[in-house]
């Protein structure tokens, strides 16, 4: 008889690094691209222009870099603070510029 095991993923539970203002944001953000998602699904449908398809699709694309970059920004503010470093915000600072320049150009 073959053992069975189970493995639980982490769930966001476990952590509670997001503050009701940041979901909040990061929510609103997330249905606004499904929107703008829909739009351009439907202009391809429509058979428009594909530079004009092409332009919503890197719109599309910088908005999830924008979510991507609040949810890294919450993480690494939450693992900073909770460390101790009386120097947490400004390092923050510091990454969080490298980190939204380098989204720009991905």
């Amino acid at each position: 008889m073959a053992k069975t095991t189970s493995k639980s993923k982490s769930t966001s539970t476990d952590h509670e690094y997001l503050s009701d203002e940041s979901i909040k944001s990061i929510v609103n953000g997330l249905s606004r691209i499904e929107g703008h998602v829909r739009a351009v699904k439907r202009m391809v449908e429509e058979r428009r222009c594909c530079d004009d398809i092409l332009t919503q699709a890197a719109a599309v694309r910088s908005a999830m870099n924008r979510v991507t970059a609040k949810l890294v920004e919450e993480e690494l503010l939450n693992c900073l603070t909770t460390c101790g470093q009386p120097d947490a915000e400004d390092r923050m600072a510091s990454a969080m510029k490298s980190l939204s320049s380098m989204l720009k150009h991905s």
